[in-house]
């Protein structure tokens, strides 16, 4: 293999300059790549285009509430003289909708978003980033040096410093912060259960208010093929439909408030006296604390979905969503509610299926279409809502291994978990079937809803004083104000439990008992192998030869260890006479931000001295990064390898920084790893990009794909010093970094690689001590090992070959 010449270098261009006034520019160059994971600034035309596409995504599910809202207000009908009542529940739901999903969420939790990202585990990741809460301590301080790892820093007195030290004191916080986390979550699953239960029910009674002598069974019959459909289409994704969706729901919003204004036209435009929040004061004082309870339950349903402005926020800038909440949902939910409202009081008896009722006969088939539509669409974002929850709580140890399937090519976001949607199905079939009203069914949507709120309210707390650092005052104010409304409302629906509130609590329940298990056992299993890690001392005792045969071929050995040789290793080598030639230790670890770019995803360091052959490679991914089946993830692991041997023999003979990390910018179609087409080979024989090296804190790293900035222009983060770097410079390194030296070893590296790689794979199997409690024995010995049974294997999630694979078997006693 040839060696890198000095006309090489100058052909490709300067590599490294030696430049002490750089580092302003470049801390600014930085903070600009930073920046380009965050919020982009938008023109005024495509901001106006994306906020027409965020209606079909974001407010489907809030959008449909009018179908149901009014019957779970009065489930017992309305009574002669009741009028003023309806007009306190109206004036209850106007000021509902403005403090809650206007106030609240549109303009101060749409906010708290982790880089674009939205929901209840984006939060947490957040806060994981600003104080040590991580219950997995596999974090690394270069994992902070990340573009998408941002966070504050503090003044050592500062309130902010202070609750963070309170955070961090005592791991039962931790625990209480996970704990309230998993329960939003798990309820949040139960919304993908209940949301299209409700509303393909509510849609479907639409065929019975024209044939009033058609059984309640043949609507649930309607409703239930509709489900079947829709969740036997979830394979196909959203993307090649997913154009309908805005127009469909723009539609929806356009007919309920146009029929909406018609209504109070037509038949009473007192109602407009609703605007008036003395009637609230009126309405409880009027009605029977039981009733008002009920009342409550059912007013609660007209602000479900908003938990998915947030949620779904990935899709779409929050200025956007700002902009048809205010100009479009906000005003025609209020048109809808008070057109109700105005024909409920003059037909008291058609309470049970007002909307429908309240629609003009001639548009009546042509709004049933629409609404039926906009419920699936609704279902839709809920379902898929579902899938990137459980995806997040996968990527942060909280959620047994699924497979998880990508339905688009252009969109990341859109995935599909075939075990989850079958379990959804059923569930929905079950809700839909069992109960058969919207009544029972809205209290128990009403319950998951509450809860979800909650908990996002308790959690923008500790977003406000640590990330944000607002003054106390304003967090109190928040947090009062969101109370003084949410608990109320979460009151009402504990006191539905007997008539359906149960359903989300014992869902939410069971997916609990999974992730928290799942998760202890996780952190368990972490923590033992951090105390029985091999020391270094011992591998350096065993010799280059590791006291064993050293087979020629590459042995991939996976560990959850991000530092340290592991367990599995040692007891490998313990029961097996032989060891491959080049060892790497490979560990896939996830990390509390959303993505991490594809040029910043690897680590790779050297263990032992040159003639060990042993290597450690880190893959970082974020909670919305996957494993593609198209990645050929053995090849990029070798290739980082290749890359990481020629770039630490030309950083051998800079002694400024003991330690650094290399991020690197390779040439498309970067091959095999055959020392021709991969990026150690592009960096040997020269090509059309360069490569740019940085000082930062711990180990060699880089990426195997193109860097999204132009070698050019490429950027360095805080502290970057670029080198003069030439044949003669790398040469009078020493001995162990020469030239001759690194294209000996890179030869031999693909000697090793042409002889064959074997991926090793622990087998790990968990129980709990003899000594341990009924209750942990119960949790790690059956449900730990029924869901470990049940999981997807590693060896799949890492897309590794059957014929390559090798598992180690081995106990651990937790």
């Amino acid at each position: 293999m040839a060696s890198l010449s000095e006309s090489e270098l100058t052909n490709r261009g300067t590599m490294w300059e030696l430049d002490q006034n750089l580092d302003q520019p470049m801390d600014e160059e930085a903070g600009r790549l930073k920046n380009m994971y965050r919020e982009k600034k938008f023109s005024s035309a495509l901001l106006l285009r994306l906020a027409f596409q965020s209606l079909g995504v974001v407010f489907g599910d809030l959008g449909t509430s009018p179908l149901y809202v009014f019957y779970n207000i009065f489930p017992r009908g309305i009574g002669e003289g009741e009028d003023e009542d309806v007009i306190g529940a109206l004036s209850l739901i106007i000021y509902t909708l403005t403090l809650i999903p206007l106030l609240k969420y549109v303009f101060v939790v749409l906010r708290a978003n982790d880089n674009g990202q939205g929901g209840t585990f984006a939060l947490y990741s957040l806060l994981c980033r600003h104080a040590k809460i991580n219950t997995i301590p596999n974090q690394h301080r270069t994992d902070e040096e990340l573009t998408t790892y941002s966070r504050q820093t503090y003044e050592e007195n500062s309130v902010a410093a202070k609750i963070k030290r309170w955070i961090e004191s005592h791991a039962y916080k931790r625990n209480i912060l996970l704990i309230l986390v998993l329960i939003g979550t798990c309820t949040a699953i139960g919304d993908g259960i209940l949301t299209p239960a409700i509303s393909v029910l509510s849609a479907s009674g639409g065929i019975k208010v024209q044939n009033q002598n058609m059984s309640t069974d043949v609507v649930v019959l309607v409703a239930v093929v509709i489900l079947i459909g829709l969740f036997s289409m979830q394979h196909y994704g959203t993307d090649k439909v997913g154009w309908l969706f805005a127009p469909i729901v723009l539609l929806w919003f356009i007919l309920i408030g146009s029929v909406g204004a018609i209504n109070i036209h037509k038949y009473d435009s007192s109602v407009l006296k609703a605007y008036n929040p003395m009637y609230i004061y009126r309405f409880f004082r009027r009605r029977k604390n039981s009733d008002v309870w009920t009342s409550l339950g059912g007013i609660m349903l007209s602000i479900t979905g908003t938990e998915a402005l947030f949620a779904d926020l990935c899709h779409f800038p929050v200025l956007a969503i700002q902009i048809a909440f205010t100009l479009i949902v906000f005003p025609c939910l209020l048109l809808a509610y008070t057109g109700q409202a105005a024909y409920i009081i003059s037909n008291k008896t058609h309470v049970a299926d007002a909307f429908y009722r309240s629609i003009p006969a001639a548009i009546y088939w042509p709004a049933f279409i629409i609404a039926t539509a906009a419920a699936i669409v609704a279902s839709q974002a809920t379902i898929s809502a579902t899938y990137s929850i459980i995806k997040q709580a996968l990527a942060l140890g909280c959620f047994p291994r699924v497979k998880i399937v990508h339905t688009s090519k252009k969109f990341l976001g859109q995935i599909y978990i075939p075990d989850i949607n079958w379990i959804l199905l059923v569930l929905c079939i079950a809700v839909t079937a069992g109960f058969k009203n919207q009544s029972q069914i809205g209290n128990a949507y009403g319950t998951a809803v509450v809860i979800v709120m909650l908990v996002t309210t308790f959690l923008m707390v500790p977003i406000m004083l640590l990330v944000w650092k607002s003054h106390w005052i304003l967090v109190v104010t928040f947090i009062v104000l969101s109370l003084m409304v949410e608990v109320p409302y979460f009151v009402a629906c504990i006191l539905k439990i007997d008539q359906g509130g149960w359903v989300p609590l014992v869902v939410a329940t069971a997916f609990f008992l999974i992730m928290y298990v799942w998760h202890f056992c996780t952190v368990k299993r972490y923590e033992f192998e951090m105390h029985s890690k091999v020391s270094m001392a011992w591998i350096l005792g065993l010799g280059p030869s590791l006291g064993l045969v050293r087979v020629p071929g590459i042995g991939f050995v996976y560990t959850e260890l991000a530092s340290g040789v592991p367990h599995i290793f040692s007891h490998f080598i313990t029961n097996l006479p032989a060891i491959h030639s080049v060892v790497v230790f490979v560990c896939v670890k996830y990390l509390p931000v959303y993505t991490v770019p594809t040029e910043e995803r690897f680590l790779v360091r050297r263990i032992g001295p040159r003639d060990f052959h042993m290597f450690r490679c880190v893959a970082r991914y974020g909670y919305k990064d996957l494993h593609k089946r198209d990645e050929d993830f053995e090849r990029m692991l070798f290739d980082c390898v290749l890359f990481f041997v020629r770039l630490e023999s030309m950083m051998e003979g800079y002694s400024d920084s003991d330690e650094f990390s290399v991020p690197e910018q390779a040439p498309p179609g970067s091959g095999s790893g055959s020392g021709r087409g991969g990026p150690a080979a592009a960096f040997l024989q020269g090509g059309e990009r360069t490569c740019s090296t940085m000082c930062s804190n711990g180990e060699l790293s880089f990426s195997s794909q193109d860097s999204i900035v132009p070698a050019a222009q490429s950027p360095a983060p805080r502290g970057l010093r670029l080198l003069q770097c030439s044949a003669s410079a790398s040469a009078s390194a020493g001995q162990a970094g020469s030239c001759g030296t690194v294209g000996d070893e890179l030869e031999f590296l693909n000697r090793c690689k042409d002889a064959g790689v074997v991926h090793i794979l622990g087998n790990t199997i968990v129980r709990a001590r003899r000594d341990s409690g009924v209750v942990k024995k119960l949790a790690v010995d059956y449900m730990y090992a029924f869901m470990r049974r049940m999981c997807r294997e590693n060896s799949v999630i890492f897309n590794v070959p059957h014929e390559s694979l090798l598992n180690v078997g081995q106990i651990y006693y937790i």
